[in-house]
């Protein structure tokens, strides 16, 4: 009877992992379409809509980073497009579950919640509006990185940062490996997408 009890465990087991991996690469797969296919006057209300579904998935798998990752992220961006003062509580919320997931695995996703918490702290107003920090942004943009060096989306972001700050040189540097940035088959959209943005950036520090 033993061996039967583990078996039924590890199947539940697997069961659970799949569900989770199933629920994170719908919630990924439908951002990638909002941020990139839509246009700009949909995406507020789809982020939205997302925002509820990413909740669910995180509800139905407690103590996995994944979900909490994908919230973080499509709640920032539902601010993102939301815009104004109105959207400062939604970002705290996105904060809020990156570093619950920081907590879970720092490791989850390559280090996505580094790299999307690193590009909320730049691009937030500071105190006393809101919790935005340079310096953190870059020190954890630096910790995605030394996760996954060549990741499009840490490169991209520090880039970003840099170019804000007017550190041209720092963000052609960050720019470019993000260019060079290995494709991941299963996210076209999304590397096509965040290419398109650094050719950007690079064309107006030309």
């Amino acid at each position: 009877m033993r061996w039967k009890t583990a078996v039924l465990a590890m199947c539940f087991s697997l069961t659970a992992l799949a569900g989770v991996d199933e629920d994170v690469k719908a919630l990924q797969t439908e951002w990638e379409q909002i941020k990139y296919a839509r246009p700009a006057a949909e995406q507020e209300k789809a982020f939205e809509a997302l925002m509820k579904a990413a909740d669910a998935a995180r509800a139905q798998h407690p103590g996995r980073a994944e979900p909490q990752i994908w919230y973080g992220i499509i709640a920032a961006s539902y601010a993102g497009a939301r815009g104004g003062l109105g959207a400062l509580s939604v970002v705290k919320q996105a904060k809020q579950a990156l570093e619950e997931a920081l907590a879970m695995d720092p490791k989850a996703l390559q280090g996505s919640a580094y790299t999307s918490l690193g590009s909320l702290y730049y691009q937030v107003p500071g105190w006393p509006i809101g919790f935005g920090d340079d310096e953190k942004a870059r020190a954890l943009l630096q910790q995605a990185l030394a996760i996954n060096p060549q990741g499009i989306d840490p490169n991209y972001f520090l880039g970003d940062l840099l170019y804000r700050k007017g550190d041209y040189d720092g963000a052609r540097q960050a720019l470019g490996r993000a260019l060079e940035a290995p494709p991941r088959p299963d996210r076209p959209l999304a590397d096509a997408g965040r290419r398109k943005e650094s050719e950007a950036l690079l064309a107006a520090m030309r």
